[in-house]
């Protein structure tokens, strides 16, 4: 008989500048909260996944035993550290599933983090660089907001300047973003001031202005999977109707960055596997980690053909109250991207649209959900689609 891994629980930090002085200290804030949530004990936890890119954010490696030392009752459970760059947090969640679905624990916490903001932000851009292929791209001007100024500037110049719709897609989740409580930045600026390059919203990598970029945020997640014949004695569970984890090349120079094509297999695949269609979904979640990435992902997940993604914003379709909202929490470009607890988050504002749990970010009749996290430029890609199990 086939075992299945499902979300019973989840705690949620507020992303932004936090007072925690580190990772440790981030995770102890949302550990305990999540298993109370499950009402599971730390007893129950078989397992530890514990996200954290740090690559050098701090010298405190050993994520995994970081958990154990911020809840003294995880001490001593099998606990392991996952990294995938800015997928970390999904790569967390995915083995922590196939170490259930395997036998291997009926239970396992997840916990993503990341404290970043200690680190001067020359120093951020150059740390994030490690998502990249050094060997080419470390001298890109920009750091690593120069990567997605070069695909932006290549997407430009094939398809014609969709400066105004990457502000369009900025203001979208941005205004999402002010319902969200635990957003870093929760401010509606509108599409004229995301549109208008200003002293406040200068050129930041290439045609890229501030507000086409995710922010640079510290902060913490935490979900609870159990097997699902323990997930039916709980109070909540959500499913996955399929998952899938697809890589591309790393280096930009061997693919046609402009494609996704990861990303696009990622989702045919999940699609495929649950029996739908990306119209079925009643919401998404999505990697907008600059403003261009959610406009080629428009086309990966099969909304618009290749150089159209933009008539998906203009038309509206990806809106709140849209055929299907992208990003109703706001994204990482309101949310916040602090790299661990990313791909945690976006599975956890998933999990509240289908418990019905999200006040004033909820789509009216949620059912189905899609949740796309990707490392680096659109190398790792996991696709997950979830629906609530009872």
């Amino acid at each position: 008989m086939s075992r299945e891994a499902q979300i019973v629980g989840w705690a949620h930090g507020k992303f932004g500048k936090a007072e925690a002085p580190d990772v440790e200290s981030l995770m102890a804030l949302v550990t305990e909260p999540a298993l109370h949530h499950a009402g599971l004990g730390p007893e129950a936890v078989d397992g530890i996944y514990c996200g954290v890119f740090n690559g050098g954010f701090s010298k405190q490696g050993f994520g995994a035993a970081l958990v154990g030392m911020g809840c003294a009752d995880l001490a001593n459970t099998p606990a392991t550290r996952c990294e995938n760059a800015c997928a970390t947090g999904s790569a967390a969640i995915y083995a922590a599933m196939d170490f259930i679905e395997s036998g291997r624990g009926n239970v396992a916490l997840v916990v993503g983090a990341e404290k970043m903001t200690a680190t001067p932000t020359a120093e951020v851009g150059d740390i994030l660089l490690g998502a990249s292929y050094r060997r080419e791209e470390a001298n890109i001007d920009g750091g690593f907001a120069g990567i997605f100024g070069t695909i932006a500037q290549s997407y430009f110049q094939h398809y014609g300047d969709r400066s105004a719709e990457l502000a369009m897609i900025a203001a979208k989740n941005h205004a999402n973003g002010v319902a969200n409580p635990y957003a870093h930045m929760q401010r509606d600026f509108g599409f004229d001031f995301c549109n208008t390059v200003s002293d406040k919203n200068p050129y930041t990598a290439g045609p890229l202005r501030r507000t086409d970029c995710s922010l640079i945020s510290d902060g913490a997640a935490a979900l609870v999977l159990a097997e699902a014949s323990v997930a039916g004695n709980l109070d909540r569970a959500i499913r996955f109707l399929a998952r899938s984890h697809a890589n591309d090349i790393l280096a930009i120079s061997r693919r046609d960055a402009l494609r996704f094509e990861g990303a696009r297999r990622a989702w045919a695949n999940a699609l495929e596997n649950a029996g739908l269609s990306i119209s079925d979904l009643d919401l998404v979640e999505t990697h907008d980690c600059f403003t261009i990435a959610e406009l080629i992902e428009y086309e990966a997940m099969g909304l618009a053909e290749p150089g159209e993604g933009g008539r998906v914003v203009r038309d509206g379709l990806t809106r709140k109250d849209g055929a299907l909202p992208v990003n109703p929490s706001g994204g990482l470009k309101s949310k916040g991207h602090p790299i661990g607890a990313t791909g945690v988050s976006m599975h956890i504002m998933a999990a509240l649209q289908l418990m019905n749990d999200a006040d004033e970010m909820q789509i009216k009749g949620a059912e189905l959900a899609g949740v796309f996290n990707m490392g680096g430029a659109a190398v790792a890609n996991y696709a997950s689609i979830l629906e609530r199990a009872h």
